[in-house]
């Protein structure tokens, strides 16, 4: 059963984010809603605003104004919020010396979660027993990503926030990943994608949502896109000016 966050039919919402560092504008009158049941794919060049977007919607960073909000709620309100969201920023940040069980094991706890659940998620992300039991410092990128695709599953969470999740996985381990979310979105999840690879985002998601400089360009499904502007890739790198950014 999903996470408890279904009665808001608009899972995941921002509502007029601003934010800057430095004086400088990151993000700028930032709008538009997630809904239960869809994916909606969040596109942009590096630097574009992207990931800030992304940090203040789970509670990583503060906006300078609007707000950025889960089932009504700002992630700090949520009681027990991982087990309604579940997020993967950066597949870096496990622990390298606990094997990809114990890391799992731990956040179990920290929810209140039966422990069983740490070899349903390592069956369901494709980590076989033993390589459960290596330490993540082993672990090739793929491996880590699978590992963060894992935690953000433990909760069975209404929500997902998944940056880049792709990165390192092979073809296979990509559309494997593409049934998941899709999987995980026909049970009423709502699953918001940031990603460069266009081509399989335009395939899997229902909405696309593209920022350049930090303000939203095109917010439009793939077939309204692609009937307006043709090739959704060509269109892309127009609005966005074609280049990538640092961060």
């Amino acid at each position: 059963m999903l996470g408890s966050a279904r009665f808001n039919p608009d899972l995941i919402n921002f509502d007029q984010l601003c934010k800057s560092y430095r004086g400088r504008s990151v993000l700028h009158d930032i709008s538009f809603a997630v809904p239960a049941g869809t994916i909606t794919g969040f596109l942009g060049p590096n630097g574009a605003g992207k990931s800030t977007a992304l940090r203040i919607l789970i509670g990583l960073a503060d906006p300078d104004s609007g707000h950025a909000t889960i089932a009504g709620r700002r992630l700090r309100q949520l009681p027990n919020p991982g087990r309604i969201v579940g997020s993967m920023l950066d597949a870096d940040s496990f622990h390298v010396s606990r094997s990809g069980r114990e890391s799992l094991r731990l956040s179990c706890l920290t929810m209140g979660l039966p422990t069983a659940r740490v070899d349903e998620v390592l069956e369901l992300v494709g980590l076989t027993t033993r390589e459960g039991r290596q330490r993540v410092a082993g672990y090739s990128l793929g491996m880590r990503q699978r590992l963060g695709l894992a935690h953000a599953l433990l909760g069975d969470p209404a929500v997902l926030v998944l940056d880049e999740p792709a990165n390192g996985l092979d073809p296979q381990g990509q559309r494997w990943l593409a049934e998941l979310l899709r999987g995980r979105a026909e049970r009423g999840c709502a699953v918001l994608l940031s990603s460069h690879q266009l081509a399989e985002v335009e395939r899997l998601a229902d909405r696309l949502v593209i920022i350049a400089g930090g303000e939203i360009v095109a917010d439009a499904s793939p077939a309204q896109l692609q009937s307006a502007e043709g090739s959704i890739t060509d269109y892309y790198f127009q609005i966005t000016g074609g280049n990538d950014r640092a961060a």
